[in-house]
């Protein structure tokens, strides 16, 4: 197969397609033979210098700022190689290092990274360009690294050729969990997506929604920033600004990016939360800058610096405020702890890294810690050439392992610990010393399958190559005059919740609200929040929630209405209130009052029954018709006053079906026995024949009770059957329910009342044809009367009740039932009680007979006047009646009789003397 071979790694261009480089092992960091070897990317240098000279040639220049922190990553890959190395784990199997150093630039990573495809023992670092890599053995089996993720995209792209597995300890970009663009990447960490979730989580907790967001112009910070947004949105906290730096100190744009974010930090006063998103030499130089300014903030680290030792060092750097981070979770570091304690002991020629940073501590050994760590970060390499001869002088006990970071030195040991149990699941069958026994892509599907014991739990990668290990939130404390970085608790990815050991720890992030970091003042339970003009959800204005809606909780973005009709809220409320329940109670003073009105009625009809029990042979009582009929009409009069109880206290299906049920029956039962009362009286002092004979036809008064009182029953049975009053809530009134009967049918109700007006009415016609009786036994007079208030009554009582609402409603009824009942009572029983009680001579028979006699007396000579003048066709018969009435008028209370001697002229004939006497004895005994 036809292949082009490329050399690596100092990109001077030769005509030949060859890259070559003076001397290729200078490219390496570190590095160490074995059976199967490891490749290391680390960034231990933070910046490569650029070239000043013009034009720019491609040539890999030297790097300057030594970073501890990522030096004690490569030696903590180191120390767990050679801890397997002297296990049992790879049964013989040595395994050995290649590390380089990427100066945190994609540039020299992707150089490196042509180092590791190169084919096994090139003697001239050659990479074959080939259609099928399935058989092609390059010169590492995986890599560890790199330290940022800008770089691993790169790196994993390049290492994605020949599916060369790739795992990271550091790199935490939510994109590199793709795995249909970076197929070989693995990483000992949870993803970017877990941390942002935290942050967000974390602040929404803290009851901040107003913050700002510092992040670098790279990959990862931009990858970094989408994500925190998202997660952020979905909290509703709101970014109220954000700032790139360049990614390269050596950016001239750098320093003045830093002031204007630091300007920008100054200017928004209610942002009171920083998240920042930033390598370490990034933070380094922007909390110098807000030490200078005198910014004091709450600093959300993310996992690059958030256990940073160099910065949590700086002079006076408690008065940036609060720093709360997420750190990876770290364990039982001490054997790296003892590697450190005798590294000095370690031979460096094949590490530069630790011979350069041997140099670093005998250049900056005369300065104090802060400013002997700013010395070693500063050197170049190129500087570092000057000061050779001070080489091995001096060596600083502990300043490594003051420096450690823990999570960072886990995490690397896992990635070594990952790749070395996947080489032991090839090496089942296989005799691995040879390193064609397997290429790296089979290697790739063992590290898929992998499991790994980390403190007793069994840890291995999801299908996005994450190790999902969990969080230390961190809390950097002033102890003893100085910052120490402290855990302040966990976070657990899958719960999405934090644990906290104690609550000692506990009250130290309930103390993180007490900050406020917000676009609006909090909006009070009763209140919600209205959005203004902004274009952030979290500037808003609080206002009361609306009457029947609350808000229970602070900053609610709408109020609950509440559930139901039986509860009402007030404005500003803060929970709803059960509606008071209203209805006409026996305790209420009106409900009082017309109770005692009906009492008082049912004590009236007792001592009417017992006036007329006691006077039973009185013709007064006689003349009512009997103490049966009487007894019916007061029996009548008492249901009806009883009736009124049932419009009283809560309403209940039983009294709303009685009540109008038991008023329109007793009712009908009591006009229907008026009106065969006005019946009997018009029929006894009828003298016109034709009403006679109507009036004995239609007068069969059983019978007419009956069906007069029964034709109301079938209607109000009619009306409970088929649609029955019923109890209803009426919601109208906005704080209280309102108890009350609804009729059922409008129609049948005003059938029922109809119906007793029909009777009324007939009743009324009846009885005022009988008004002219004599004076003092005139009852149709006084029943005219009645049946007169009775239509009044009612007829006012329409407009009243179809107007009037509330809780009274029942007692207009009651009030009208009670004028009505009281006015027939009144007039057909008082008058007759009268006589009973204070004229007892006039309730005598004789006297009886002669009111009788007299009005019969004047009605027949008035009866015969109006038949003679109707009759007579001659003059001499008007004549002669003209003559007699002025010759023999007789005047018996003021009215003229005509009279023949001896005869008496009725309705045109002539009667007898006595007969007038018999007539007032036939009417006294038929009344």
């Amino acid at each position: 197969m036809a292949f082009v071979t490329f050399l690596i790694p100092c990109f001077v261009i030769g005509t030949d397609i060859v890259f070559s480089c003076q001397n290729i092992d200078d490219f390496v960091g570190a590095s160490s033979p074995g059976d199967i070897v490891i490749g290391g990317l680390f960034a231990v240098h933070s910046e490569m210098l650029r070239p000043e000279e013009y034009p720019i040639k491609p040539v890999i220049q030297n790097c300057a700022g030594f970073e501890i922190q990522i030096f004690l990553q490569t030696l903590a890959m180191i120390h767990a190689i050679e801890t397997i190395n002297n296990s049992t784990l790879l049964s013989g199997v040595t395994l050995g290092y290649e590390i380089y150093d990427t100066c945190a630039e994609v540039t020299k990573a992707m150089a490196s990274a042509l180092r590791f495809l190169s084919k096994f023992n090139s003697s001239e670092g050659a990479v074959e360009f080939k259609c099928n890599y399935s058989d092609y053995i390059p010169r590492i089996k995986a890599v560890v690294g790199a330290s940022y993720s800008e770089v691993s995209m790169a790196v994993s792209r390049l290492l994605a050729l020949q599916l060369i597995p790739q795992v990271s300890p550091v790199s935490s970009a939510e994109i590199l969990s793709d795995k249909i663009r970076f197929p070989s990447f693995f990483r000992t960490i949870p993803s970017d997506f877990h941390q942002t979730r935290a942050m967000a989580h974390l602040i929404c907790e803290s009851g901040w929604n107003w913050i700002g967001v510092i992040a670098t112009d790279d990959d990862n910070g931009r990858f970094a920033l989408e994500s925190f947004g998202v997660q952020a949105m979905a909290n509703n906290v709101c970014i109220a600004f954000k700032e790139m730096l360049p990614a390269y100190l050596s950016d001239n744009t750098f320093h003045t990016k830093v002031d204007h974010a630091i300007e920008k930090i100054v200017k928004e006063t209610r942002v009171n939360v920083i998240v920042v998103f930033m390598r370490q030499f990034h933070v380094l130089k922007l909390f110098k800058k807000a030490i200078e300014r005198n910014v004091n903030k709450i600093w959300i680290a993310s996992d690059n610096w958030s256990s940073a030792v160099k910065i949590s060092t700086i002079p006076n750097i408690r008065q940036l405020g609060t720093v709360v981070g997420f750190g990876f979770k770290s364990g039982d570091i001490s054997p790296f702890q003892d590697f450190l304690r005798n590294l000095h002991e370690k031979p460096t020629d094949n590490n530069k890294f630790l011979d350069e940073y041997i140099m670093l501590l005998s250049v900056c050994a005369h300065l104090e810690y802060y400013d002997f760590q700013m010395c070693i970060s500063n050197q170049s390499q190129d500087d570092l050439l000057q000061n050779v001869e001070k080489k091995y002088q001096v060596w600083k006990d502990d300043f490594l392992n003051a420096n450690i970071e823990p999570g960072f030195i886990h995490s690397t040991a896992l990635a070594v610990y990952a790749i070395a149990h996947a080489i032991k699941g090839q090496c089942k069958d296989r005799n691995c010393k040879d390193p064609s026994a397997f290429t790296p892509w089979e290697l790739l599907e063992k590290l898929k399958k992998v499991t790994i014991i980390d403190d007793d739990k069994e840890i291995k990668f999801d299908p996005n190559g994450d190790l999902s290990t969990g969080y230390d939130v961190l809390l950097w404390k002033e102890i003893d005059g100085h910052v120490e970085i402290t855990t302040m608790a966990e976070y657990d990815p899958e719960k999405g919740d934090f644990i906290f050991e104690d609550e000692e720890k506990k009250k130290e992030f309930l103390d993180l609200k007490k900050v406020q970091s917000t676009c609006s003042q909090h909006c009070r339970p009763g209140q919600m929040k209205k959005v203004t003009e902004s274009p952030h959800t979290c500037c808003y204005e609080c206002v009361y929630c609306p009457e029947n809606h609350y808000s229970n909780q602070t900053d609610m973005d709408y109020c609950y209405r509440c559930n139901n009709k039986t509860y009402w809220a007030p404005i500003n409320s803060t929970t709803c209130y059960r509606k008071t329940i209203h209805f006409l109670a026996w305790t209420d003073w009106f409900a009082v009052f017309l109770l005692l009105l009906s009492a008082f009625g049912v004590v009236l009809v007792l001592s009417i029954s017992v006036i007329f029990t006691k006077n039973l042979n009185t013709p007064v009582v006689k003349a009512s018709g009997g103490l049966t009929v009487c007894y019916i009409i007061l029996f009548s009069h008492f249901l009806i006053f009883l009736s009124t109880i049932f419009f009283i206290d809560e309403p209940t299906e039983f009294k709303c079906k009685t009540r109008q049920a038991l008023f329109g029956i007793s009712f009908a039962l009591c006009i229907s026995c008026i009106l065969i009362k006005s019946l009997k009286i018009l029929l006894a002092f009828s003298f016109d024949p034709k009403l006679q004979n109507f009036l004995k036809c239609v007068y069969k008064p059983v019978p007419t009770v009956v069906a007069c009182t029964g034709i109301q029953v079938i209607i109000c049975t009619f009306w409970l059957i088929f649609r029955t009053p019923f109890v209803k809530q009426n919601f109208s009134i906005p704080r209280a329910i309102l108890l009350e009967c609804n009729e059922g049918s409008i129609v049948a109700f005003g059938i029922m009342l109809g119906y007793i007006a029909a009777l009324a009415f007939i009743c009324f016609i009846f009885a005022f044809k009988g008004r002219k009786l004599p004076e003092n036994y005139n009852e149709a007079k006084f029943i005219t009367f009645g049946m007169l208030i009775y239509f009044i009554a009612w007829i006012v009582f329409i407009p009243v009740y179809a107007t009037t609402f509330g809780k009274y409603l029942p007692a207009v009824e009651i009030i009208v039932v009670l004028i009505s009942n009281y006015g027939i009572l009144c007039c057909t029983f008082l008058p007759k009680c009268y006589i009973i009680i204070y004229k007892q001579e006039t309730n005598t028979k004789s006297a009886f007979l002669k009111m009788i006699y007299t009005y019969s007396s004047k009605s027949a000579g008035s009866v015969a006047v109006s038949q003679i003048s109707l009759d007579s066709k001659s003059s001499s018969s008007r004549a002669t009646i003209s003559d007699s009435c002025k010759s023999e008028r007789n005047s018996v209370n003021g009215n003229c009789h005509f009279q023949v001697p001896g005869q008496r002229l009725i309705k045109g004939k002539v009667l007898p003397k006595n007969t007038a006497r018999t007539l007032a004895r036939k009417r006294l005994s038929s009344i």
